[in-house]
């Protein structure tokens, strides 16, 4: 699994013309979920997003995480876009191969699972949760702070 997390002020998600999430601070995360991808991987990723800490500080180093800047009484979320082409494979040529991209079905079960899991730590802590539409043409508008991007892999990270 391999998800791209960008530091933002704001995201939303589109779909239809329809807004569908949208979040003020927090994580915009673009998922793209592979072949080997198990619920594991999803129980992982969340933890890990969850406990980033890529949020600045009173001394503007990168040491808080969503959960330690809602706890200060800063209101943030996460939005959790699915995107198979996270998984394209560019190595071989200069069009991308997806033979590393999960079937559909299950790519959906593992993506819900990973937003369920993220709800599960988020929710209680009264940080909002959003998601894309799977399969959907999708527009994102992200308003990226810094910018600040990190790239986790469940194959790498874990």
């Amino acid at each position: 699994m391999r998800c791209v997390v960008q530091r933002v002020l704001s995201s939303s998600v589109k779909v239809e013309g329809k807004t569908v999430s949208e979040i003020g601070e927090g994580l915009n995360v673009l998922v793209g979920v592979g072949n080997f991808d198990n619920e594991k991987d999803c129980a992982c990723m969340a933890e890990k997003l969850v406990n980033l800490r890529i949020f600045e500080d009173e001394a503007g180093k990168t040491n808080l995480s969503l959960a330690d800047i809602k706890n200060r009484g800063r209101d943030c979320g996460m939005i959790l876009i699915s995107q198979f082409t996270l998984m394209g494979d560019v190595r071989h040529g200069k069009r991308p191969s997806f033979t590393d991209a999960a079937a559909p079905e299950e790519a959906e079960a593992l993506y819900i699972k990973l937003v369920e899991e993220v709800e599960r730590i988020c929710l209680p802590l009264g940080i909002k949760v959003g998601r894309g539409v799977f399969r959907a043409d999708m527009k994102v508008s992200i308003l990226n702070d810094g910018p600040f991007t990190i790239l986790l892999d469940s194959k790498k990270t874990f």
